[in-house]
């Protein structure tokens, strides 16, 4: 285990780790500018819902996910696997999947349509053409 051993790498991999944001990342305001854009309006983290989805638009009953292809194993050439303590980091990505459909199963349940928006899909635009269609019609709300 080089963390333990090298001090260095200890406190590198400590303060790498603290940046990590749980909101407000660079792909999920992006998602939010390309939205409120093209007009629509929406909810952001919303405590009383299952998961605390990113986005929600309470009306349409719509809520997304936009999940980083690191932590949320997308399987894309962004989801790479840490060398070092190997079984923590795979009991941490599984944890991590079996949290995401709970939530998302949880959701459904509920009535809630769930769209999750991967991180590799908004650096190529990917993701806009699926979350409209989920969305229904244009921004005003009327179906």
């Amino acid at each position: 285990m080089a963390d333990d051993l090298d001090p260095d790498v200890s406190a590198l991999r400590r303060r790498m780790m603290r940046a990590v944001r749980r909101r407000d990342t660079a792909p999920e305001m992006k998602v939010r500018s390309v939205l409120h854009a093209r007009g629509y309006r929406y909810r952001v983290h919303v405590r009383g819902l299952p998961g605390t989805p990113d986005i929600v638009f309470s009306r349409r009953r719509v809520v997304i996910f936009v999940h980083g292809c690191f932590w949320h194993r997308h399987g894309c050439h962004l989801t790479t696997t840490p060398r070092t303590r190997a079984e923590f980091w795979s009991a941490k990505f599984r944890r991590n999947q079996e949290r995401d459909r709970a939530t998302a199963s949880q959701l459904r349940s509920l009535g809630w349509t769930v769209v999750e928006v991967w991180e590799c899909e908004t650096r190529n635009g990917e993701f806009l053409d699926p979350l409209l269609t989920a969305l229904g019609s244009g921004p005003s709300g009327h179906r």
